[in-house]
């Protein structure tokens, strides 16, 4: 029976034998040497050999991940992400110091050995055996850098990675297999090369251009002699001979590293004492990774290319495969983020809302025509600190943002006004738009089931008393009468409206359609997305037709020596209106900036359109416009919607009341001023919006009579406000929670402050 130690374990001669038994046996296989003394070792040589024999011969050597760099539009860095910090370099563009370094002092017999060093491994075995404990071991480069393939390709899971590091019996078996067959099929030098970049150096560097850059701030091919015995002599143990947090052992471990060198004649004594004698001279450059690094206010973009990529299907069949291409990294994505447009919207919030705010703000830019994501940001950070947040308001639950989106109010109504154009309704089409109002008895929706309004209790009113019809469409919508609009579902029906919204991708937040109830479909109860919002009014600029949202332009990844070209996800252009209808809502809209609710937010020089809409107790305001080019939302409130935005102070400036027009209208005016600077933004096709054809005097005066009926009971509690403080900006809103209010549930009026 083998003897124990006291303290359990093996005794010096048994950890000796074990050693040698894992190492020398294996080498001896591969060289087809009988060793009989290997059964006194305690293992069956027979039975070893059938073991590794059975190993399979090739070794999956997965592609170096690295970083990825995502680029503006006009091949800017925008930020550089990364599951390991790393860049692959050839072995002629690292410092000849560095190759002799590790050599020197990891394998200093690495081009006389083939893949185990048997010379090597009885040192050990004695250095071993002498010390009582095994203190020395006698891996080769090779058999590292087939270690650290194994951790590779082991990734980020944790399990694997264990697997791919114990210390058994059977892994050292397989290690030495595979370094025999590295050796055949690489030669010394490119296994020098690859255990250089795929090495980890501590301090998140993977490779020796990340360590360079990290600890030197210089590259690979410019490592001084003192630089390069640092780095080589931290890779036994980066958390110990850390230069940012021990100088002192690094320091030691330095020299013993440069006269290792001069012991083999790399350096001449002289040149490794002057070395020893250098401080570190450390330049650390900290780690520059995460969209929370990136540039111009672009972190909630920067996050949203990344959602893209790990959802859209192009990129692979799974979600598993799309994370293992983006882990791997070694991407180069140029998105379509135009930096004169980013710029100019992180500067207008940044002017108009202040992060300590009590509520935040987001804009986003997007093209007409091509459905191109110029810009995108919010007046909160990026972060997870105070008047920070990592949700992105511009966007939908599923790429980041909240579970709900936001409510619109009376930007939704544009939507109405060309479902009932398209329907055949004049432009000039007049309703009686009463101050106040009943919802329509039943309203007909696309299923065939008509909508009711239990009891005549859902009521709406306008924003303000002496808002008394009649209205034609074009003073209507520069007003943003509410119940002149009510007046139009009832007359169009809801079908229409609903397969408007669904031609122009307007989804809730959480990316279930729009419901089919009046509040919803008129005063924009329910919450969407600026994102969405843009995208949706820049059909009307681009006459009709719509385009989904892109953002990435173009992928290259470059691995393993090899580029190549990813596909990325294409626009999808569809006409979701005649051009003649949505010439009349440009012309509608502009009337809206010119002389309506929106006039704060009209830009002089060039022509625009747009829509205000404020929500219930005012915690959503938006505005929403386009000019032919570029179309652009802005909404501003609370994420948890408990803030009501009454004499408050935003950006500095004290409100009494907040409006579309008030806030958000002026960061839309000049986040598009400044990304359309110079620029050419082209015209709007010129229609006639015909004269409104009045009623006579005495028909006038029988609705003013039959209005007074309504004008009693008007209440502000309907919609969003009927909804319960949430805590978070991730809430989602339950089914039995009424959404906008449609009578049926008590949801009030479903509007009780959709204004304009």
């Amino acid at each position: 029976m083998a003897n124990k130690r006291s303290g359990g374990g093996l005794s010096p001669v048994q950890q000796a034998a074990k050693f040698l038994g894992v190492s020398v046996l294996a080498g001896a296989v591969a060289a087809g040497i009988a060793l009989p003394a290997a059964g006194a070792l305690g293992l069956a040589a027979k039975g070893s050999v059938e073991g590794f024999d059975e190993i399979p011969a090739n070794l999956k050597r997965p592609p170096l991940s690295q970083r990825t760099t995502i680029l503006d539009n006009q091949g800017g860095r925008i930020a550089t992400v990364y599951s390991r910090d790393r860049t692959v370099v050839e072995l002629k563009d690292i410092s000849p110091y560095m190759q002799q370094a590790i050599v020197a002092i990891e394998d200093s017999r690495f081009y006389k050995h083939g893949a185990v060093d048997l010379k090597g491994v009885l040192r050990a075995l004695n250095r071993n055996a002498q010390s009582g404990e095994v203190s020395q071991g006698a891996s080769t480069l090779t058999q590292q850098y087939v270690k650290n393939v194994f951790v590779e390709e082991a990734g980020d899971d944790p399990t694997l990675v264990a697997q791919a590091t114990q210390q058994t019996l059977g892994r050292k078996i397989k290690e030495l297999k595979h370094a025999i067959q590295v050796e055949e099929e690489l030669g010394k030098k490119k296994i020098l090369e690859n255990y250089l970049n795929i090495t980890f150096f501590g301090q998140q560097a993977y490779g020796v251009e990340a360590a360079a850059r990290r600890y030197f701030s210089t590259s690979a091919k410019d490592l001084k002699l003192e630089q390069a015995a640092l780095l080589a002599g931290v890779v036994q143990s980066p958390t110990r001979y850390d230069p940012v947090n021990d100088e002192q052992e690094a320091t030691q471990r330095r020299n013993v590293v440069l006269q290792r060198m001069a012991d083999l004649g790399n350096v001449s004594q002289a040149e490794a004492d002057a070395a020893k004698e250098k401080p570190l001279g450390l330049k650390v450059s900290k780690p520059n990774n995460g969209c929370i690094t990136a540039v111009k206010g672009a972190a909630f973009f920067c996050d949203y290319v990344r959602e893209v990529f790990l959802t859209d299907p192009v990129f692979g069949k799974t979600k598993k495969a799309r994370a293992k291409v983006w882990n791997q990294g070694g991407l180069t994505i140029r998105t379509t983020l135009d930096p004169q447009s980013q710029e100019s919207v992180q500067a207008s919030l940044k002017t108009h809302v202040y992060k300590k705010d009590k509520v935040a703000a987001a804009s986003t830019l997007v093209e007409p025509g091509s459905g191109k994501i110029l810009a995108m940001g919010q007046s909160k950070p990026y972060g997870y600190g105070k008047n920070e947040t990592e949700y992105n308001y511009s966007v939908d639950a599923k790429m980041g943002g909240s579970n709900f989106g936001f409510p619109t109010g009376s930007t939704f109504k544009p939507f109405l006004a060309a479902a009932a154009l398209e329907e055949g309704k004049p432009a000039n089409q007049v309703y009686p738009a009463p101050y106040e109002m009943p919802y329509p008895t039943s309203v007909q929706t696309c299923s065939g089931k008509p909508w009711i309004n239990q009891g005549g209790k859902a009521k709406v009113e306008n924003e303000d008393e002496s808002e008394v019809g009649p209205y034609g469409l074009e003073e209507a919508m520069g007003k943003s009468v509410n119940t002149y609009f009510v007046q139009m579902l009832e007359d169009t029906g809801m079908c229409p409206v609903v397969k408007m919204t669904d031609k122009l991708g307007v989804v809730q937040g959480n990316g279930t359609k729009v419901p089919e109830v009046p509040s919803s479909l008129t005063l924009g109860s329910t919450g969407l997305s600026p994102l969405t919002m843009a995208s949706a009014y820049a059909a009307f600029a681009n006459r009709g037709t719509y385009c989904t949202p892109v953002a990435i332009e173009s992928i290259s990844q470059q691995l393993g020596g090899e580029k190549k070209s990813l596909k990325v996800p294409k626009s999808s252009c569809s006409r979701a209106m005649s051009e003649s209808t949505a010439d009349m809502i440009n012309a509608l809209l502009s009337g809206v900036v010119d002389s309506g609710t929106g006039q704060q937010a009209g830009l002089t020089d060039r022509d625009n359109a747009g829509k205000t809409g404020t929500t219930d107790f005012r915690k959503n305001a938006w505005f929403v416009g386009y000019t032919p080019k570029l179309s652009g939302a802005v909404w501003v409130g609370s994420a948890t919607q408990k803030v009501k935005m009454v004499n408050i102070t935003i950006g500095g400036e004290w409100h009494e009341k907040v409006f579309g027009g008030a806030v958000p209208g002026p960061i839309w005016k000049d986040a598009m001023a400044g990304a359309l600077a110079g620029k050419d933004s082209g015209s709007f096709n010129p229609v006639r919006i015909p004269e409104v054809e009045r009623p006579r005097e005495e028909d006038r005066d029988d609705e003013d009579n039959g209005d007074e009926d309504n004008r009693n009971g008007g209440n502000d509690n309907g919609g969003i406000g009927d909804i319960p403080d949430l805590p978070d900006p991730s809430f989602s809103i339950p089914e039995e929670w009424t959404i906008g209010g449609n009578g049926n549930n008590g949801g009030g009026n479903g509007n009780g402050g959709n204004f304009p």
